[in-house]
């Protein structure tokens, strides 16, 4: 940032070269030109670290339309005037100022800084004058001859152009202007962490360490708030400052001169000489999105989303109220979510936005529009709060697909799926059940408030992925390479309808038969009759053609929320699909529960990849007889031997009580190999090495098979 500052005088000869030339030589110069050439003084040598041009101006050698250049492009001017020379004061009010305003922005708060400078030749028996003027304009006397508050004259010139008193201060009134306070107090929310209205000492600190790098000292802090004590009711609460206390603070600052502290202030939290967010900090130059890559939170963003949540759920019932949402939403211009949101993401029964709901919203805007999340971002302090250099550092880049592919492993976490189908087949249905929304709750729901998005989150072996639904428009003509770009499609007809899977058929043929993008074709509305579809192949044969999964039977009339099983298989599919990518299992994640087993069994439904084929014939009717008998054939005699072997009993007795399958010579060479006695356990058993020989062998042996018959039911999973 530079500043240019423009001396114009009210007359000739009233010694504005002389202070020009003075600062330079510093020394009054013997001869002086009608006008100064500009000069330019470095930022090094300056007290706010600004370069500064020094322009003159002479009526004997510039013309008016240099003159009004001149005004324009200056960001403060000095209006020279001798107090021993009344016609030049009265050039003051009369010419100069009239002429500088007409030349300016008409705006209030862009008007330019004046100074009007009282210059004093030595000529002690000429009388003193005085000028009044009704602007906001600083007055200081300088002399030349004495070189008195020469260099105070520019360091109050940059002091005008960096800290303006306009934007922030009305002198008229004596109070801070509306702008001012609307961004104070958008500060003072940001910088209240539990948002319990009170800025407390850890909160004070640090917004401190945050604008001045330094904290601040507790006598300090004590003697900020017992001021605010003494002038404002109600300025400090619970021993921490209120609104009310923090903007009397800045007034304060601003009534003593002091708008350098205020607007450290409003830079350091985004704000640009007309009190608005600098675009700069709304929308960071540094992200770089390259074709094919994807853009979610990270991590660290997920964090600060989280404690923005908690600090608005003030009723820790896991929802946004409207009023917490609208809470929340105050740091904002305007209002970021409308009423489609909530058909967007998962509510609660009372409409609410969950947290769950709160974090998809946000990963949707990261996914769809990145550059609209960090604007979000910017209003509510990401980059303040979290001490970062800007927005962007919540965002990470996922690479490109291609490489993903070739790698056949992924780091993504949002994954997006295509909804085809045509009108009326159910796709809108389709989306409100996986937001847990059976048929009776979608017709509460309002045409003009539909979404044609939903994103919400599955588990694909037991790690937390999102799935984002997006319903393309059913013209088939017109289908833009956004609705095409994909992780999986999915292709929805009505079952009841004859003429449904027609259009889906016709949407696979022509954009997606030739790709590698995974697909799947869902029979809708099944809990209608079903019906044969004009089609030359029906819904099966066409997917066998294609080597697709089975069409999938899908309804949202039901009782309760519908099923989720089929949005599982659907991210599954786009995360794991063995033709295109693979990735690791951790297996670490999967307990031993009947949910688990189930994922499991249904982690593909490609049917044409290996573990497809193996897993139809594991659950093929030959192979699951086989296995029974083999069941009652192996498994329940080596129970009953393992307990013999434990307690002491007769194995080929017990054998040949419960299955009589096995021979009582086989069974009697089994025992005398563990030297069995076919006596009960008795006391002198307990204390004899010999029995404990005895179970140690049996659990040994029990342990063995054990885990024998556990590795092979794991290879069939």
């Amino acid at each position: 940032m530079t500043s240019s500052l423009s001396f114009f005088p009210p007359t000739a000869k009233v010694g504005k070269t002389s202070l020009i030339m003075s600062l330079v030589s510093e020394e009054f110069p013997q001869v002086v030109p009608y006008r100064a050439e500009e000069i330019t003084i470095p930022a090094d040598v300056t007290p706010e670290r600004v370069p500064t041009h020094i322009v003159d101006y002479s009526e004997a050698e510039q013309t008016d339309e240099q003159l009004s250049s001149e005004i324009s492009k200056a960001n403060v001017i000095c209006i020279v005037y001798a107090v021993n020379n009344k016609k030049s004061i009265e050039k003051v009010t009369s010419h100069w100022i009239p002429l500088i305003n007409d030349n300016t922005d008409k705006d209030k708060y862009r008007t330019k800084p004046q100074i009007l400078q009282r210059n004093r030749k030595l000529l002690l028996e000429q009388p003193l004058y005085s000028v009044h003027v009704d602007l906001p304009a600083f007055t200081l006397y300088c002399s030349a001859k004495n070189l008195k508050n020469i260099s105070e004259l520019f360091y109050y010139a940059q002091k005008a152009v960096l800290h303006p008193t306009g934007p922030l201060y009305c002198p008229e009134e004596k109070r801070m202007k509306p702008t001012c306070i609307k961004a104070l107090t958008r500060i003072f929310k940001v910088s209240d962490l539990d948002n319990d209205g009170i800025l407390n000492d850890n909160e004070l600190n640090f917004f401190q360490r945050t604008c001045f790098n330094a904290p601040l000292a507790s006598q300090a802090l004590e003697d900020v708030k017992n001021v605010v004590r003494k002038n404002v009711i109600d300025g400090v609460c619970d021993n921490g400052l209120t609104l009310k206390g923090f903007l009397f603070l800045h007034t304060l600052f601003i009534q003593r001169g002091r708008h350098e502290t205020t607007w450290t202030v409003l830079r350091r939290f985004g704000y640009d000489d007309d009190l608005e967010l600098h675009q700069d900090y709304l929308f960071p130059l540094t992200l770089k999105i390259p074709p094919d890559c994807t853009t979610e939170l990270n991590h660290n963003a997920y964090l600060f989303l989280q404690s923005v949540f908690d600090k608005h759920d003030k009723d820790r019932d896991c929802a946004l109220s409207p009023e917490e949402l609208k809470d929340l939403f105050d740091v904002f211009p305007y209002m970021p979510w409308g009423p489609d949101v909530n058909n967007t993401v998962c509510t609660n029964d009372e409409g609410w936005i969950t947290y769950q709901g709160y974090l998809s919203q946000w990963t949707l805007t990261t996914y769809l529009d990145v550059q609209r999340c960090l604007e979000y971002l910017g209003y509510l302090g990401y980059s303040i709060i979290s001490e970062q250099e800007s927005q962007a550092a919540a965002i990470t880049v996922t690479r490109d697909k291609k490489i993903d592919l070739q790698k056949k492993q992924t780091q993504r976490s949002v994954f997006r799926c295509n909804i085809f189908g045509d009108s009326g087949s159910g796709k809108s249905g389709f989306l409100q059940a996986f937001l847990g929304r059976n048929l009776m709750r979608q017709n509460t729901v309002s045409e003009e408030h539909m979404s044609y998005y939903a994103i919400s989150t599955a588990y694909v072996y037991g790690q937390e992925k999102y799935l984002l639904l997006h319903e393309v428009f059913p013209d088939f003509d017109v289908l833009s390479d956004t609705d095409l770009a994909c992780d999986i499609v999915c292709l929805v007809y009505d079952a009841s309808n004859p003429h449904s899977f027609e259009y889906c058929a016709r949407v696979f043929k022509q954009y997606f038969m030739d790709t590698k993008t995974p697909c799947m074709m869902i029979a809708a509305k099944s809990d209608l009759q079903e019906t044969k579809q004009l089609y030359a192949l029906t819904p099966l044969e066409f997917c066998r053609k294609h080597k697709m999964p089975p069409p999938q039977a899908f309804t949202c009339n039901t009782a309760d929320a519908p099923c989720k099983d089929i949005y599982t298989k659907l991210t599954t599919m786009a995360v794991v699909h063995t033709d295109h990518l693979s990735v690791t299992v951790d297996w670490t994640h999967l307990s031993c529960t009947p949910q688990n087993h189930a994922r499991l069994r249904c982690m593909c439904t490609c049917n044409r990849c290996t573990f497809c084929h193996l897993q139809n014939f594991i659950n093929s009717e030959l192979v699951q007889t086989v296995k029974a008998k083999l069941y009652t054939a192996i498994l329940t005699p080596l129970a009953a031997i393992t307990a013999s072997i434990i307690l002491g009993y007769d194995a080929a007795s017990l054998a040949h009580l419960y299955l009589g399958s096995f021979s009582h010579s086989s069974l009697q060479i089994l025992s005398s190999s563990v030297r069995l006695d076919g006596e009960h356990v008795t006391q002198a058993d307990l204390k004899s090495s010999t029995f404990w020989l005895r179970v140690s062998v049996g659990a040994t042996v029990f342990a063995v098979l054990g885990f024998a018959m556990y590795r092979v039911l794991l290879k069939q999973r």
